[in-house]
């Protein structure tokens, strides 16, 4: 597969007009290739990776190899990777992985994240370091979690990089220098958006000893070339892509609802903050990404509907035809343990089922009412830190939900504008390409598709409060 993708890069035009960007997620591969002129998408393609929280890296390659072949790069002149955060892939001398990569969503970090944050002298002490508080997903806590319960590939490994890191790196020929970029790097938990630089202290506490690290480079930066010639950008983190792409304005907050949920937005100075909800990210244009991360989003959704035996439009349609709070049927959904509050052994659960609400619609509200409240937390988690918000925009699978979007502005308390269907990731690595490529970011603007304000503010107190009974704990 390797002399396959070798191969195709070396065919790509030098006088090619396109650029090509890529998303490497948790659960694929996508690649567009998009028009720099006005960011049109003029061909794309996706590649499954495998299942489960820790996956050979070279899968990605692969999945990559192929996504290429079928979009055909001929006419594409530069590219970019964006991809899931936090995942460790570590390599040995020879550049080989010394074992699976741990991805972000891989819990088993937990006692080490924990046992981090009391070394360094508390939470505080690390919002102040980094930016961030460490987590299970945090990259510095699987290296705690490899010296500690794998010592002998501990041993071997020589250098750490993050999944877009990786795949950089084989797209530039695997020079001696790789690279990342500040967005992708401020989620490992050694490099800091206080001060902009790494923290070999941090991760040699992660670690017990050092590790080589990609270099950072800038966010316009031509950081190699393919074999045919190609420029490559620096890439970045999957959120920091979808924001790079959006380019939301003061006050609006992206609220993606993929596989995870998140709630982020760019801001002109790096937040801290000691309760560890907002990590404290930088973003792929040189300023910062607060950012609010759930587990449990849109895979709710299936859940529900798998529960209730309907494909997802008759769910949707059970759940807008029950009236808002489900009555009294809340659900919390922290299906798979949770990130955000730091719940890595949380199960979900509905509370308050009783023989007047429990009918299917109200099941089917409940579970759209508690997935929203849950990243309505973050929004509060953000406003907090003082980062405005006014609006919410509206991305990923779940937004395409009829249930979300309607009840969304009512339960977030904030104005909703549902972006059109696009693979915001990928086209935030294009964008990043193309400014690579012709030494000025593109102007490009992105459609957003439906409008909707909020129709009562009472329900949002209303409901967010039995809520927050639920997850508090003072629910009967």
């Amino acid at each position: 597969m390797a002399s396959t993708i070798v191969a195709i890069l070396r065919g790509m035009a030098r006088s090619a007009t396109y650029v090509a960007g890529v998303d490497s997620s948790t659960q694929a591969t996508k690649v567009l290739v998009v028009d720099p002129s006005d960011g049109s998408v003029v061909r794309e393609a996706r590649r499954a990776h495998p299942d489960g929280t820790e996956v050979d890296p070279r899968a990605w390659w692969d999945a990559l190899a192929g996504a290429l072949g079928e979009v055909g790069t001929d006419d594409v002149a530069a590219i970019a990777v964006a991809g899931q955060q936090h995942g460790m892939v570590l390599l040995d001398e020879a550049g080989e992985p010394v074992r699976d990569a741990l991805l972000w969503n891989d819990t088993r970090s937990a006692p080490d994240a924990r046992a981090l944050i009391e070394e360094l002298g508390g939470a505080e002490a690390w919002a102040e370091a980094v930016g961030t508080v460490p987590v299970a997903s945090i990259t510095a806590t699987k290296l705690r979690w490899t010296s500690r319960a794998e010592p002998e590939n501990a041993g071997r490994a020589r250098t750490v990089m993050l999944p877009h890191d990786w795949l950089t790196w084989r797209l530039c020929g695997m020079p001696d220098e790789p690279v990342t970029d500040r967005g992708d790097a401020s989620g490992t938990g050694y490099w800091s958006t206080v001060t902009g630089e790494y923290r070999p202290d941090l991760l040699e506490l992660a670690f017990g000893r050092a590790l080589g690290v990609p270099r950072v480079a800038g966010p316009d930066e031509v950081v190699g070339h393919t074999e045919g010639g190609i420029v490559v950008g620096p890439g970045t983190g999957d959120n920091a892509g979808a924001a790079l792409a959006i380019g939301p304005g003061a006050g609006e907050v992206i609220v993606s609802i993929g596989t995870s949920g998140t709630v982020f937005t760019g801001y002109d100075r790096p937040t801290a903050d000691a309760s560890g909800l907002v990590a404290g990210f930088a973003d792929a244009r040189g300023g910062y990404l607060p950012l609010i991360a759930t587990l449990n989003a849109a895979r709710v959704l299936g859940v529900g509907a798998g529960l209730l035996g309907v494909d997802p439009e008759g769910f949707d349609e059970l759940a807008r035809a029950a009236s808002p709070g489900a009555g009294g049927l809340v659900l919390l959904p922290y299906l798979d343990g949770e990130r955000t509050p730091d719940r890595p052994q949380a199960q979900g659960r509905y509370v308050g089922l009783t023989t007047a609400n429990g009918t299917r619609e109200n099941l089917a509200r409940a579970t759209v009412e508690g997935m929203l409240c849950g990243l309505a937390d973050g929004v509060d988690a953000l406003t907090a830190q003082g980062v405005p918000a006014r609006r919410a925009l509206l991305i990923g699978g779940g937004s395409r939900s009829a249930a979300v979007a309607e009840l969304a502005p009512d339960v977030l308390g904030l104005p909703v504008e549902v972006l059109a269907p696009q693979e915001y990731v990928a086209l935030g690595a294009a964008r990043q390409a193309a400014w690579a490529l012709q030494g000025e970011e593109p102007s490009w603007r992105v459609p957003r598709e439906t409008s909707r304000d909020v129709t009562d503010a009472s329900i949002s107190e209303e409901v967010r409060a039995r809520y927050a009974d639920v997850r508090d704990g003072r629910a009967p």
